[in-house]
């Protein structure tokens, strides 16, 4: 079995539910405290034996992106002059954590939706299994769930789908997952389902481990009733002939941030983590609410 080394972090949409503050910069290049959230993902990533690492973006988006995870010459000057020796050599790693490589999502004005996205990486993620991320979401855990997903793979043999229970008030804002009785072999997947659609509440959160089988599905795919190409329609395609297993979290939570809410919610899990924040952050409640 191929070792898994390429991961693809999906970086192409727009935020529009954080305008005016993503005009000039994709909403996964937001700060949790003192890195952007696309970062959280990509350090997970490396922690799981990931190598190389394609951010799927726009065109206005790939140049933040190089920007960050490469090399910048002045700042390290400056960090040389100034003694901030620490601070330096975190600047500096950040460009040799990965092997980066961007791919901007063609026909975004007439493709839209995650299996758009993910096709249009085929030609460098079709050599053996990889992880896929979307960079608005954040996986909290002990074992980073990137490799948990891995393991799993190793177990399976067959891709594996990161999901966690979410309310039922909130089942029509996910793809969520049907599988069979006490098993964890997926059935179906409903994206978005209506009301009284699915009893399930086993949401999809935006970590997969797929095989280069998912390609020629996605070629042959068409858009559906929201003008989309998407990613559920691929998976039930392949449900027909084979096996896709689902994966729980296994100590840790997930962070959903793509809207200010949650994106708030992300904040403040990480916060408390840091003892100093979390000080402030109790007398600043206790003064202000």
């Amino acid at each position: 079995m191929k070792k898994v080394t390429t991961g693809v972090i999906a970086i192409a949409g727009f935020g529009t539910r954080f305008l005016p503050a993503t005009k000039a910069i994709p909403k996964e290049m937001l700060p949790i405290i003192d890195r952007p959230i696309a970062q959280y993902i990509v350090e997970e990533m490396i922690q799981s034996g990931i190598k190389d690492i394609v951010f799927v973006t726009n065109s206005t988006q790939k140049s933040i992106l190089e920007q960050h995870f490469g090399r910048s010459p002045e700042l390290e000057r400056h960090l040389t002059i100034k003694g901030k020796t620490g601070q330096l050599k975190e600047i500096k790693q950040l460009s040799k954590l990965a092997r980066f490589k961007y791919v901007i999502q063609p026909d975004m004005d007439k493709f839209y939706g995650t299996g758009a996205c993910l096709r249009s990486v085929e030609r460098l993620a079709s050599h053996g299994p990889f992880i896929l991320a979307f960079g608005d979401d954040l996986v909290k855990s002990r074992v980073p769930f990137c490799r948990q997903l891995i393991t799993e793979y190793s177990r399976h043999k067959c891709p594996i789908i990161g999901a966690e229970e979410v309310p039922q008030s909130e089942t029509h804002r996910y793809g969520i997952i049907e599988t069979f009785s006490k098993t964890n072999r997926i059935k179906r997947i409903i994206e978005k389902p209506k009301r009284r659609q699915t009893h399930s509440r086993l949401a999809i959160l935006g970590r997969y481990l797929l095989t280069p089988a998912i390609f020629p599905v996605l070629r042959k795919l068409t858009t559906n009733h929201l003008g989309e190409i998407c990613l559920t329609d691929a998976f039930n395609i392949i449900l027909k002939e084979s096996a896709i297993v689902v994966h729980k979290i296994q100590g840790g939570q997930w962070y959903t941030t793509g809207d200010p809410t949650n994106y708030f919610r992300a904040l403040l899990a990480y916060s408390v983590e840091q003892p100093a924040l979390k000080k402030e952050l109790k007398r600043f409640t206790k003064e202000s609410l």
